[in-house]
């Protein structure tokens, strides 16, 4: 038992981020939902069954228009595609995760992966339950987020226009944090430069995937020469 708490204490600081983002976004994604007729229960379970936040958003317009499953098969696919290579990144740290591997697949998100990759407990930590605490805190911050939009939607009503800058905010002090924490900023630049390059060849809409694959792309014709680089 000392061993999940001490993992639990020393996971949620580095939650703290995604706490203050996950609940505004969860917010708001509990009022839009409210807006369309569904109220907390229905959003409870989409939070806690499906957990992906882009996609729960696109959803609202699913629920609205007729149903589609191809489509709706297709879209999915599309905003979620890049958990593909979130999980073949995670290969290595969940390899000996055991009987929490599941859920650290299931509940993984871009917050959740954004910290595992640079977060690292102190040794008397075990880094499993450590994985599994930072997963599972930022699940639960964005179910109870959008169970409390839900609720306040009942009362309050007001444009959610320009909201989702919460998630770009929330990307931005990840990043930072990263940056300060790790000595080789090799990686980080060329996470940045591939992506502002997918961005002027594919536009807004469609840079995400290419990205990821020319930095993979990088990563595996560099060797461990970028990853083992010196400072910068």
């Amino acid at each position: 038992m000392k061993t999940k708490i001490d993992a639990l204490k020393a996971a949620f600081p580095f939650t703290l981020p995604v706490l203050a983002g996950f609940l505004f976004l969860g917010v708001a994604y509990g009022i839009l939902m409210k807006s369309i007729g569904y109220g907390a229960g229905w959003t409870f379970l989409m939070s806690f069954l499906v957990f992906a936040g882009s996609m729960q958003y696109v959803a609202i317009t699913l629920l609205t228009t007729a149903f589609n499953p191809l489509y709706a098969l297709f879209i999915t696919l599309m905003v979620n595609a890049r958990h593909i290579f979130y999980g073949l990144s995670m290969l290595e740290k969940f390899k000996n995760a055991g009987k929490l591997k599941p859920y650290l697949i299931f509940a993984m998100c871009d917050e959740t992966f954004s910290i595992l990759c640079s977060a690292k407990p102190k040794k008397d930590v075990d880094q499993n339950w450590f994985m599994f605490f930072i997963a599972l805190l930022n699940r639960w911050y964005w179910i109870i987020g959008s169970v409390i939009g839900s609720l306040l939607g009942e009362y309050i009503k007001f444009s959610t226009k320009g909201l989702d800058f919460a998630l770009t905010a929330l990307f931005v002090v990840i990043f930072i944090n990263q940056w300060r924490e790790q000595k080789n900023h090799y990686p980080a630049l060329i996470g940045v430069f591939s992506s502002i390059i997918c961005l002027a060849v594919f536009g807004k809409s469609n840079f995400v995937i290419p990205s990821m694959v020319l930095i993979l792309t990088v990563f595996a014709l560099s060797g461990d020469k970028i990853l083992k680089g010196g400072n910068l």
